[in-house]
């Protein structure tokens, strides 16, 4: 077998994303103590983020009008307006917040990209994932960039054959099972899971164990290796 292509996740995959949200929920609930308890406040963001995904798409911006709509509807339509500046700016800091790449994540590109076509496969808000991508540093590892609303079984064959020589000849590493191992795999291509501490409800999945082109390794250090030995 001869991999040609190596596609890669982005947010959580080569720098930290969830934990950045993690933080700000944690602000939505300090601000929101005295109208619900963690519990039900964390029940309906989750209900109203669900809700919203096929409107906002993934990403700073809908979880943003995720978080007023949920103080709106536990505030019966009043939520005051220092809670909804508070949002606001928190949803601007996470825009701003600094992008470094994840430990061993530079040098396992650099060593991939000498000998694959390295292709960035992200979901999310346009703007904010180029921004991310350029304050990275990574951005010249890449010969091409796809930032999706959606990551299926299609997305991932059509992608491949337009930045690769098709999914037969492709591997994808990430840390969300739903978006960027289980379609991967359905598309044909090879896929490894390097695990992130933080996993978002909506990205998790069972791991397809015992797939011939599945693997799970502990770091993305161990990458580069595990293409190579494909071949």
């Amino acid at each position: 077998m001869r991999i040609t292509t190596v596609g890669l996740d982005a947010d959580d995959t080569l720098w930290h994303n969830e934990t950045i949200f993690r933080l700000t929920q944690d602000r939505f609930r300090a601000l929101m103590a005295q109208v619900a308890e963690p519990a039900v406040l964390d029940a309906r963001l989750a209900a109203v983020e669900r809700r919203n995904l096929k409107l906002y798409g993934y990403g700073v911006k809908g979880f943003t009008l995720s978080l007023i709509e949920t103080a709106m509807e536990l505030t019966g339509g009043e939520a005051p307006g220092r809670i909804v500046a508070d949002i606001l700016a928190a949803g601007r800091e996470m825009l701003a917040h600094p992008v470094e790449p994840l430990p061993g994540v530079p040098q396992a590109l650099a060593e991939l990209s000498q000998g694959y076509r390295l292709v960035l496969i992200t979901k999310g808000d346009l703007l904010h994932q180029e921004q991310k991508l350029a304050a990275s540093g990574l951005g010249d590892l890449f010969a091409a960039v796809e930032i999706l609303s959606e990551k299926d079984a299609a997305t991932y064959a059509r992608v491949f054959a337009r930045h690769g020589t098709g999914a037969a000849e492709a591997a994808m590493c990430g840390n969300s099972m739903r978006s960027d191992i289980l379609p991967a795999l359905e598309a044909g291509a090879f896929a490894a899971h390097v695990p992130y501490p933080l996993t978002w409800a909506h990205e998790m999945a069972e791991a397809p164990a015992g797939h011939p082109r599945f693997a799970e390794l502990g770091a993305i250090s161990e990458l580069p290796a595990w293409v190579r030995g494909l071949g």
